[in-house]
């Protein structure tokens, strides 16, 4: 999400879904391993628990003979001793007759287990108590009974626990932030996806095991404390203890749960439907929180109009926490945000800043429906969750803030496939059908399959009652079904590429699969070609007419026959379809000839996915790097900014290639290129806030190039900036979309970069922190590098939670990726204090600190760090994935290097 890289440690199995508001980089192996103990040898045989005794379940997967009905659940955390106690009686039902029950646990002290019957509650008897087991690797407790327990019969089972608040960011953890005045306070969070709730409570921890919750937490006079559902009483207790009741909860699944003690302030607001809406943050940032109310009323008001079903809870808080690891969690009714995803400072937050909070804000809102009322049943259907939100956040910000214009998804093409209200119309039966449960795949196509007036499968199409216009689907005669074309993309890893041969008035089709750093000149090309096969509802339109046309393309080559003679052809209509195109033949150079001619005459965001497919295929070996440059020439003329902003993404991502590589000639021409082709745009940007997003945006990323690239203007401007906000002491508000420009140029000098180290420290504020510390880090002094990291590994001026970010920036800085890769290799030992193997940190820290590089020495370096490491048990699943991205770094470089100095010669 910024260098919130968003949730998903396992985000990149919906990847291909949506462009999801963060990087997406692995996929998290614990949802697909086999259910068997991978340790033991005979998958029949019983594991040993802790004490030497039979564990009697082997799999990881919990068995179904017992389920959770209800939790009454207690919690006091001690703010002072950094630990909780907790007590819970949960209600389950018994489906088969069972000895034992299996529950999750981890890290708690399980201190007493009692077993009621119906009838045992019934005549108030005590109950018996059980043994408990304790199985560490599978995260699991066996609780022993005497007898066996009836089936269909409910069972109470009361279980007193304790533990340490966490250190991490996961289970139920300590945070603290500083206060004005220098004094450090503590809260205590929980943060339970995927699978850490089993880190604060016994439960039950796997999304289809849903029940309710009935929330009871302790707390000092001076905190509040949150959960889920609003708060019912508060109870005085001996001592001067508060003991809070919050309201049962809905039915739902444990990752779900949340509850927070803290000392912090809101501002609350009411939806048109009666939802109370309050946004809480510490005491200093309270004036932070106005945005994120105005958007969270508005998005919300959008979702159950378009739902058609109302927010399920009475109220929704959304609160900043000083220490979260990703951008947000979407915990039903009390959604937790990285402080820089919660809260707008008018002052320092630019418009970069505001889209980021709107999405993110839209797209846990849009949890509270997909993922919380209806849930997968299981992991690896997390897309069902991630996809969809991703999508209405796209969806619910185009319509509530147009200025805020977003991308699309393979849900969009979806979408396009079926038209806008038919496919809202299977959105709303699959809400409906299965609230409160859990779905898989196949449960949502057949919702959007019977949306459709007519039958699929009779080879009819689905259409808009009103009469039909060229953007309404018309496959008329197609025989298309839903959950058939959509199983291709939800089975399959990757997207498609389809390449178009264009002989006269025949449009020849061929679809594969894209393969970025893969040759069809290399032996293993074939290979992995191999049983890749997609439905692609494919879009397009030629220099004829501006009528959309549209095919499923579904074997792998195929044959359209055009009405009339056109100049050229352009596939993927608006970008909606998630798929790459090449143009064989003179396909490419008749789409630059029309741009150079008359760009217009193409949709902007066609010249937009023109680009991108370009860049795309020349890494695919499909393009040369000078035809794909050779489009981009037509920029100069180009009004579009998403279109100029793609092409600058480019240029300036081999600018830093380059750079990083030190290859000073093809630096320095590339930089006086880019000075020169786009100084008519560069001239006209002003150093303040005016202007739409869009404008705004172009100017903070065109500037910001200009100012790297030190061009004069640029630098003399920042650096009066920066001097009169040093005498102001700080007070001078610089225009936010040009405040981390002028901090970048600021932090050049020692004096300038020690003063904002101390701004750093002092501000409030985390969209100007964010901007400090990026302009900090890109310094070209290693040992002020250096002291960053330190800091960070301190924990105290910058926060452990930013370290991964921080390594990263540094890494990609010429002056620093050596440092940050020396850091990795000689503190290994140090990190893993700090940060689990397989957290979503070391994940960013190991990969940030590596993939860029771009040599077959800096390959091997990499390559015997990670053997060393698999010598030691130690071994992260990115390792390959890693070692495949170097290499193909330098097949790239080593392909289009010599292209991309004779391209730059020429231009000059």
């Amino acid at each position: 999400m910024a260098n919130p890289w968003r949730k998903l440690i396992f985000n990149i199995y919906m990847g291909f879904y949506c462009s999801t508001i963060m990087p997406k980089m692995y996929i998290c192996s614990q949802f697909s391993m086999s259910s068997i103990d991978p340790f033991n040898n005979d998958p029949g045989a019983l594991p040993v628990a802790t004490n030497g005794e039979p564990f009697p379940w082997n799999e990881l997967r919990l068995p179904s003979m017992v389920i959770p009905l209800h939790y009454d659940l207690l919690v006091h955390p001690n703010l002072t001793s950094l630990d909780f106690v907790g007590s819970e009686k949960i209600e389950v039902l018994v489906r088969d007759a069972t000895q034992f029950i299996i529950l999750h646990s981890k890290d708690l002290e399980i201190m007493n287990v009692v077993l009621q019957s119906e009838e045992d509650l019934r005549y108030g008897k005590p109950g018996k108590r059980l043994n408990v087991l304790s199985y560490p690797a599978h995260q699991q407790i066996a609780l022993l009974a005497p007898e066996k327990l009836m089936a269909d019969l409910r069972y109470s089972v009361a279980i007193d626990f304790q533990a340490k608040l966490a250190n991490g960011f996961e289970g139920f953890y300590k945070s603290t932030y500083r206060t004005r005045g220098g004094k450090t306070r503590i809260i205590a969070v929980t943060d339970f996806e995927p699978t850490e709730a089993r880190m604060a409570f016994p439960c039950f921890d796997e999304p289809s095991l849903k029940a309710n919750f009935s929330i009871k937490m302790r707390r000092e006079s001076g905190h509040v404390a949150l959960s889920n559902m609003p708060k019912v009483k508060t109870i005085e207790l001996e001592g001067g203890l508060l003991e809070d009741h919050f309201e049962t909860t809905v039915k739902m699944s444990t990752y779900l749960v949340a509850y927070i003690v803290c000392d912090f302030n809101s501002v609350s607001g009411t939806t048109s439907s009666g939802v109370k809406v309050s946004v809480y943050a510490s005491p200093d940032k309270w004036s932070q929180t106005h945005y994120a109310l105005e958007a969270s009323l508005k998005l919300l008001d959008f979702y159950e109009n378009y739902f058609d079903i109302n927010y399920p809870l009475p109220k929704l808080d959304l609160i900043a926490i000083p220490d979260f690891e990703s951008g947000a969690m979407e915990n039903w009714g009390l959604i937790t945000y990285k402080e820089t995803s919660l809260l707008f400072d008018t002052k320092t937050s630019s418009a970069s800043d505001k889209l980021w909070v709107t999405k993110v804000i839209a797209h846990e809102l849009a949890h509270q429906w997909f993922g919380n009322l209806v849930t997968m049943e299981w992991w690896n259907d997390i897309w069902l969750n991630e996809g969809f939100a991703t999508y209405m956040e796209l969806i619910s910000v185009n319509a509530t803030y147009p200025e805020l214009q977003s991308g699309a998804c393979i849900l969009n093409m979806l979408k396009d496939f079926l038209n806008e209200e038919k496919f809202r119309k299977g959105i709303i039966h699959y809400l409906k059908t299965f609230s409160y449960g859990n779905a898989k795949n196949d449960d949502l196509w057949s919702s959007l399959s019977n949306s459709c007036l007519g039958d699929f499968t009779s080879g009819e199409f689905c259409y808009s009652d009103s009469k039909m216009t060229s953007n309404t689907l018309t496959f008329l005669g197609e025989n298309v079904e839903v959950k058939e074309m959509m199983t291709t993309w939800t089975v399959q890893k990757g997207i498609p590429l389809v390449v178009i041969t264009r002989e006269g008035r025949s449009l020849r089709l061929q679809q594969e699969r894209f393969l970025s750093g893969v040759f069809k000149e290399d032996p293993e090309w074939r290979a992995l070609q191999e049983r890749y096969l997609w439905h692609i509802p494919l879009t397009y339109s030629t220099s004829a007419s501006n009528v959309v046309h549209r095919h499923v393309l579904k074997s792998r080559t195929d044959t359209l026959e055009l009405s009339e003679k056109i100049s050229w052809v352009k596939f993927n209509v608006d970008s909606n379809g998630y798929y790459i195109v090449h143009y064989e033949g003179h396909g490419w150079d008749q789409l630059i000839t029309q741009l150079n001619q008359n760009h217009t005459l193409l949709r902007p965001k066609d010249r937009v996915g023109l680009i991108h497919d370009a860049f795309q295929l020349v890494s695919a070996g499909r393009l040369t790097l000078d035809k794909a440059l050779d489009l981009t020439r037509y920029l100069q003329h180009e009004a579009s900014i998403p279109a100029l902003l793609k092409g600058l993404e480019y240029l300036e991502l081999f600018y830093h290639m380059m750079e990083r590589r030190n290859v000073s000639d093809v630096t320095e021409n590339l930089k006086h290129y880019i000075l020169r082709y786009f100084k008519p745009v560069i001239d006209t940007q002003s150093w303040s806030d005016k202007g739409s997003v869009q404008d705004r945006m172009l100017r903070s990323t065109i500037l910001k190039l200009a100012c790297y690239l030190n061009h004069p203007p640029c630098i003399q401007k920042a650096t009066e900036l920066f001097s009169q906000w040093m005498e102001s002491s700080g007070k001078l508000n610089i225009p936010s979309d040009v405040l981390k420009i002028v901090y970048s140029v600021g932090a050049q000098t020692t004096v300038g970069w020690n003063y904002l180290l101390e701004q750093y420290g002092l501000s409030v504020s985390g969209a100007e922190k964010e901007k400090i510390l990026y302009a900090l880090s890109i310094s070209k002094h290693q040992e002020k590098l250096m002291k960053l990291i330190e800091l960070g590994m301190e924990g105290e001026v910058i926060k452990t939670q930013e370290l991964s970010s921080l390594l990263y920036t540094i890494a990609r800085n010429p002056k620093g990726q050596q440092l940050a890769w020396n850091f990795l290799r000689e503190n290994w030992t140090h990190l893993l204090k700090k940060f689990d193997l397989g957290s979503y940190a070391m994940r960013v820290i190991v990969f940030g600190t590596t993939s860029h590089f771009s040599s077959k020495d800096e390959l091997q370096e990499v390559k015997l760090f990670f053997d060393s490491l698999k010598t030691q048990g130690l071994h992260l699943d990115i390792f390959q994935t890693i070692l495949e991205t170097i290499s193909k770094n330098i097949k790239w470089l080593e392909k289009n290097l010599p292209t991309l100095r004779t391209w730059l010669l020429v231009s000059s």
